[in-house]
């Protein structure tokens, strides 16, 4: 294993450790959290669920003779999170879907996306204990429209290169494993031998740069599928203040053919609700994938706008 991956690799099981360790030290769960945390809350409860969407526009313009330098510019970002829960007995039943897209337009350029993802998860919980359960999901991931790399020339078709689009790629996993969840609020689900494709159907899309090796799909292909030596999730959503949601995902993927080029993932989104309608939203995305780069890619967005929640 070279110095890079170990280095990377432990980053971010440490970082895993230090957000969920005061989560697994808890020993008590507060009713009013697990209310506000958007869980199931009671052994009565039979079903459950939230939806909601909103929309962030920013916008910003300058006098022809603005002497401090700046460009015109307007961006709109859309989202749509939906999430239900059922339990019946020992039977549970959980769907999670997350849908955002975004587009900036400077002066003199066309527009470009600054955020897009596609997100969603089915998982199906039959429960050993209060805090052990057996679980089998299918996850889906991918993004809504097309990405393009853009070098210094300037913005037109004859100066950008389609890198991404819809199923460019996508992630498809399967997975049946054994989950832990000591509050309502947190769960880690451990999944031996879950399989994941890779899929890449553009037939003109080769990215094979050194950083980028067309998502690890071969040249020629469309799906390329992954047996896990050890795939782990950890999941976390709760109300860590009055108006102020954090959540976070993370995943980490070993396969049985690379086991030492540990994939890894970092969703992580804070949102603080200003009032009835309007909240602001900070999200970062950190990601570790040979198959896509030999560095860490980081991605970050700030945003205040509208949100109507049922």
């Amino acid at each position: 294993m070279s110095q890079k991956l170990q280095r990377t690799s432990f980053i971010a099981l440490t970082l895993l450790a230090l957000l969920t360790f005061p989560v697994l030290a808890q020993n008590k769960v507060d009713l009013s959290n697990s209310i506000n945390s958007g869980r199931l809350k009671t052994a009565n409860d039979t079903s459950w669920h939230k939806i909601e969407f909103g929309a962030n526009l920013n916008q910003g313009s300058f006098s022809s003779n603005w002497t401090g330098g700046g460009v015109n510019s307007i961006a709109l970002g859309l989202f749509l999170n939906a999430l239900s829960e059922k339990k019946k007995g020992k039977n549970s039943w959980r769907n999670d879907f997350q849908g955002q897209y975004g587009i900036v337009r400077n002066k003199g350029q066309q527009s470009r996306k600054n955020v897009d993802r596609i997100f969603f998860d089915t998982k199906y919980n039959r429960e050993l204990t209060a805090k052990w359960s057996l679980f089998a999901n299918v996850n889906f991931l991918s993004q809504f429209g097309n990405g393009y790399e853009y070098n210094t020339n300037p913005d037109s078709l004859n100066f950008k290169k389609k890198v991404s689009g819809i199923l460019a790629p996508a992630y498809l996993t399967e997975a049946i494993g054994i989950e832990y969840r000591p509050v309502p609020y947190f769960f880690v689900d451990l999944a031996p031998g879950a399989l994941r494709q890779t899929i890449v159907v553009d037939k003109d899309l080769y990215v094979n740069t050194p950083d980028q090796k067309n998502y690890g799909v071969p040249i020629g292909k469309r799906v390329r599928t992954e047996a896990a030596l050890i795939q782990l999730v950890a999941n976390f959503d709760k109300d860590i203040a009055k108006d102020v949601n954090l959540k976070f995902r993370y995943l980490l993927f070993s396969s049985f053919k690379e086991p030492l080029n540990i994939d890894n993932r970092l969703d992580a989104q804070l949102t603080a609700k200003i009032n009835k309608w309007v909240n602001v939203n900070l999200g970062a995305i950190m990601v570790y994938d040979e198959d896509q780069s030999d560095k860490i890619q980081f991605a970050q967005a700030l945003s205040i706008g509208f949100l109507f929640a049922f």
